[in-house]
């Protein structure tokens, strides 16, 4: 019975903040790398702190890339959070060239294109709505405030898939996407406090939709 959110655990992730968050909002959810737990599960959250090359390391280690893949051809609902937001994505090029898991078209740069020099967008920050590219989870969020830490942001091949943007020094840059089943979110809803919370009531809404 598909009851549960499966949290990946991959070994460098907030888990138990998202799942913390999860249980407040009334959702069962069960950090997990297990290959039947993932494919069992009602969605899928892909958590991430860190670097990016370590981490598909550690995702192609415990060879939940191909389960992750399985579950997208199963049209089942995967979140990205920060990291992992980025790892949907098709390359990085944080400290080396490194192939992200492909579910998305688009690249993971520094916020001024100079890896010698790397500048951390850290605290919060405003997302703005696409309002043509519509997320349901942050139909009340718009100019809201949300809390990040990064010092890489994607850049997407497909501006359709683009929900949100938001201001870093003079960049602007996508903080959100969207497509089909799969859903990013460059910010963590867990550490965002009530705005946060309301992306995780909506996608309770969804399940019992």
């Amino acid at each position: 019975m598909k009851s549960k959110i499966a949290i990946i655990d991959y070994g460098m992730g907030n888990t138990f903040s998202i799942q913390s968050a999860l249980k407040n909002v009334g959702l069962e959810s069960v950090i997990t790398f297990k290959e039947m737990e993932i494919i069992n599960s009602k969605a899928i959250i892909l958590p991430g702190v860190g670097a990016f090359p370590k981490a598909m390391e550690k995702i192609k280690k415990k060879k939940i890339d191909k389960i992750i893949l399985q579950a997208n051809r199963d049209n089942k609902m995967i979140i990205g959070i920060c990291l992992g937001m980025q790892l949907l994505f098709e390359k990085s090029y944080e400290n080396v060239t490194t192939k992200g898991l492909g579910l998305l078209k688009g690249k993971v740069v520094n916020f001024n294109n100079d890896n010698k020099i790397k500048k951390f967008n850290v605290g919060w920050n405003k997302i703005n709505l696409n309002f043509k590219n519509k997320d349901q989870n942050l139909k009340k969020l718009d100019k809201k405030y949300m809390y990040f830490i990064h010092s890489y942001q994607v850049i997407v091949n497909e501006k359709n898939i683009e929900t949100s943007t938001s201001k870093f020094d003079s960049v602007t840059f996508t903080s959100s996407v969207k497509k089909k089943n799969i859903i990013g979110y460059q910010f963590h809803p867990e550490k965002s406090s009530k705005n946060g919370l309301l992306i995780y009531k909506s996608i309770k809404k969804l399940f019992s939709s």
